[in-house]
């Protein structure tokens, strides 16, 4: 075969699938069967105190702010009496170490056990992480007051010079919800602006109206306060999470949702709280399927797993973070050949790369799931990754034209 040839066949296999594409209803017809089926379903949504597990676990609850006040008083009353009585203080903070993580598959989701660790301000080891923890309950406790929320930015720039790093005001944020027993967004300290959504769907925001069809093709930013959010109607047919920006901004720019109902969106990468909230509130209020579309690589999945399963940093709030049966529409490894993906598209794995693949199938959730081992088997094997991105060496619109419009009418997601 000559050189030329080689070079048209994967344009050709480009063509023919193409023409292989159907109608939008017949493309639409296997997502309205998993809709239906998600829509039609009576099963209660399993807790953590209803399966009634030996072991004791810790999880948080969304709190209003008097309750945050409460709680917050409560801490700073008992160091106060333990300081009175001679004896220092000590807060005993929820360990969120992975030892302190369990994978619980009736639940498929990560969750936190219930051991503490003391953090003294009298021991050399605990006491600035102590005096920053007295810290960061003081603000806390005058953002409920005042009822206003400020990023965590905000909340590190009230003192520089204790925190030194963001990094340990964050930490310690989270060391604080644990403690209280409340989400971090209880506390009135919200992450910058990340997220974007667009397509059909409709929401209040804080009382005004927001229609996502109408936020041109950089979308509409996620509510980093997603408590002021209601109303949200759609007629769209499923939700297709998509990792990068750059994939989403294809995607709103060609109105793919237009053609098949649905709403698009993005955390850039790896997801932010408000991100994860979100698309939890999306699942639950309308009933519909999610799709994946992430990287070929290690990291793609990871990414998925922390919107499904949840995060180690945030195990305690999984409950409320993570959304259940997401399916992995794409980039699969096993896509890279039936897709016929040319070869300078394909990127070696580095030797990290394949030492966090091989790590991921040690992991209890991912080997809850024989399709993703399959996948991640075929990815270490032949030990090369693809970027979303690569589709594009067919032409700019083939992601959204002939791709994404096959896999969904095969019905072709795990």
């Amino acid at each position: 075969m000559s050189s030329k040839k080689r070079r048209d066949a994967p344009a050709e296999k480009a063509l023919a699938a193409r023409k292989r594409i159907k109608s939008s209803t017949e493309v639409l017809a296997q997502v309205n069967k998993l809709a239906a089926i998600l829509k039609g379903s009576t099963a209660v949504a399993r807790t953590l105190d209803g399966l009634h597990l030996p072991q004791t676990f810790r999880e948080v609850v969304e709190k209003d702010a008097d309750a945050v006040l409460d709680e917050v008083e409560g801490a700073i009353y008992q160091a106060a009496l333990s300081i009175l009585n001679g004896e220092g203080f000590t807060y005993d903070i929820p360990s969120r170490g992975r030892a302190n993580q369990q994978y619980i598959p009736e639940l498929d989701r990560i969750v936190l056990k219930d051991s503490k660790a003391p953090r003294t301000f009298a021991s050399v080891k605990t006491c600035r992480s102590a005096v920053i923890t007295t810290r960061i309950l003081q603000l806390i406790h005058e953002l409920c007051q005042k009822r206003i929320h400020v990023t965590k930015r905000d909340l590190f720039y009230t003192d520089v010079k204790l925190f030194e790093e963001q990094n340990n005001s964050d930490n310690i944020l989270d060391d604080v919800a644990c403690m209280l027993g409340c989400t971090r967004s209880s506390l009135h300290v919200v992450a910058s602006e990340k997220g974007v959504v667009v397509g059909d769907l409709r929401f209040r925001e804080d009382g005004d109206e927001i229609d996502c069809q109408r936020m041109g093709v950089g979308g509409k930013a996620i509510p980093p306060n997603v408590d002021k959010v209601d109303g949200i109607r759609s007629n769209a047919m499923f939700i297709l999470l998509v990792e990068k920006d750059a994939a989403f901004m294809r995607l709103a720019e060609d109105r793919f949702y237009r053609t098949y109902p649905c709403i698009i969106m993005t955390a850039k990468g790896q997801p932010d709280v408000a991100s994860r909230l979100f698309l939890r509130r999306l699942k639950e209020v309308l009933k519909i399927p999610v799709l994946a579309l992430v990287d070929s690589d290690p990291y793609g999945l990871r990414i998925l797993s922390v919107y499904m399963k949840g995060s180690m940093n945030m195990s305690y709030d999984s409950s409320n973070l993570t959304t259940p049966d997401i399916k992995w529409l794409g980039v699969r490894p096993s896509d890279l050949d039936r897709f016929n993906i040319p070869e300078q598209c394909r990127l070696p794995m580095t030797d990290e790369d394949i030492k966090t693949g091989k790590k991921l199938m040690e992991e209890d959730f991912i080997m809850a799931n024989p399709e993703w081992v399959k996948e991640l088997e075929i990815m270490t094997k032949t030990k090369v990754k693809a970027e979303i991105q690569a589709l594009s060496s067919f032409g700019f619109q083939y992601l959204s034209e002939v791709y994404l419009p096959l896999k969904l009418q095969e019905g072709d997601w795990i």
